[in-house]
């Protein structure tokens, strides 16, 4: 090895997976682009866009750019890993086709994963954003405290269960730089779906590595009505029975790992509201009979939970009156 190579800084892989967004699809390469961090591969994986972004990916003519169309819609989360296997850096960083960084995410947070070899996760705080751009200074501190990061000590964590799955304080998807090695990206089961980043916390916290919390904003989560997170709410059933689907695999797996057993009843009782959640998303799409099993079910192992009670209720409630009370269709 050459005393210039010894010397030149580490590879990373920024990972941008993208779907029917190609204007902010734009502004997330172009902050890729721009970071005052240079030694980065950017590799966008496209699932099956309707219309190609390959042009406008092309038009930032930057030779670091890597770019991948799937020839048909192969999901999120095989998006997302193929785009973690395309990875030669030492580093991985994903970041949403909607999301942004500041120019110096990367030069922030690589420094701290390059001088501790110990440490597999670097994170940072977040800014939330409005679909036009515009920073939400309450949303942005509703997060901050929502996920405990105004509480969480700058610095080294060696051991970071709490923080990474009962806090959620990592924002895995937009706000990370991972160290690849320590990740088999294979082991990410299919199951998980759109949980795929509280799994890969999951992977990091069972690494054997630490994590480093660097609590300045470095990076912009947009907040929009065709997140996932939106669409899991009220607006689309389909996408709330696979998140509810997910999370009970994710807290499935939890709940059965020995080095997590201090924190079993926390992901049991999460556990247990994905099953009425998964229940509720069945009901909403007229599958009644299907989504009476997971109401029993979360009702014999915590005996009772008003949600719960009255979403089987209205599983036995006429049609035209449940329609009103949760908004099934007509």
């Amino acid at each position: 090895m050459s005393l210039q190579q010894e010397c030149e800084p580490p590879l990373v892989s920024v990972i941008i997976p993208t779907y029917n967004r190609s204007e902010y699809l734009k502004l997330a390469i172009a902050s890729a682009v721009n970071q005052t961090y240079q030694n980065i591969e950017i590799i966008i994986s496209d699932n099956c866009s309707a219309e190609n972004p390959q042009a406008l990916v092309e038009s930032f003519g930057d030779s670091r750019i890597r770019f991948w169309r799937h020839q048909e819609n192969v999901g999120m989360l095989a998006n997302q890993q193929h785009g973690f296997k395309m990875a030669r850096g030492k580093y991985v960083a994903s970041l949403h086709d909607d999301d942004i960084w500041n120019k110096d995410f990367l030069a922030k947070l690589v420094p701290l994963l390059e001088a501790n070899s110990e440490l597999v996760i670097a994170f940072c705080d977040q800014y939330i954003i409005d679909a036009s751009g515009k920073i939400n200074k309450i949303g942005t501190e509703e997060n901050t405290r929502g996920y405990k990061r105004d509480k969480l000590a700058k610095g080294i964590h060696q051991s970071f269960y709490k923080i990474g799955l009962i806090d959620k304080s990592i924002p895995t998807a937009a706000s990370c730089v991972i160290r690849n090695n320590f990740i088999d990206w294979d082991s990410i089961p299919s199951e998980v779906g759109g949980m795929w980043d509280l799994y890969l916390t999951y992977l990091c916290c069972i690494s054997g590595g630490s994590a480093y919390y660097y609590p300045e904003r470095l990076t912009q989560y947009r907040a929009h009505e065709q997140t996932d997170t939106m669409l899991s709410g009220s607006r689309d059933v389909q996408a709330k029975i696979r998140k509810a689907k997910s999370e009970m695999f994710c807290y499935q797996v939890f709940m059965e790992d020995p080095r997590l057993q201090h924190f079993k009843t926390y992901f049991q009782r999460k556990w247990l509201e994905a099953n009425t959640t998964l229940g509720i998303g069945l009901l909403r799409s007229e599958q009644i009979a299907a989504a009476r099993p997971y109401f029993w079910q979360a009702l014999h192992q915590q005996k009772f939970n008003a949600r719960t009670i009255a979403a089987l209720t209205l599983s036995f409630t006429p049609r035209v009156v449940a329609s009103k009370l949760i908004k099934m269709p007509k």
